[in-house]
């Protein structure tokens, strides 16, 4: 006959943590993909990180130029510039 063991208290442990941190990633991931989908497609939302997160902006710009050789930091500095002028002979 076979015997019944208890389950290891260590295990039941464990399988939880693993859990929790696999649901721990699934969130960041999300979050990561929201802020490079507003990063990537709102130029106000860049200006924004700009003024308050550049480390985060900064990044995003050297993952773009170093993937795809883009230029939309220039871009967006002509933009923000203009719109100065622009606000300040009002």
């Amino acid at each position: 006959m076979l015997k019944k063991r208890p389950k290891s208290t260590v295990l039941k442990y464990v399988r939880t943590g693993a859990k929790i941190a696999f649901v721990a990633e699934a969130v960041i991931f999300a979050l990561s993909y929201g802020v490079w989908y507003r990063l990537n497609t709102s130029r106000d939302f860049r200006f924004y990180m700009h003024n308050n997160f550049n480390w985060v902006l900064d990044g995003y710009y050297k993952i773009g130029e170093y993937m795809s050789s883009s230029n939309i930091r220039q871009m967006d500095m002509a933009v923000w510039t203009k719109d100065r002028q622009i606000s300040q002979d009002s």
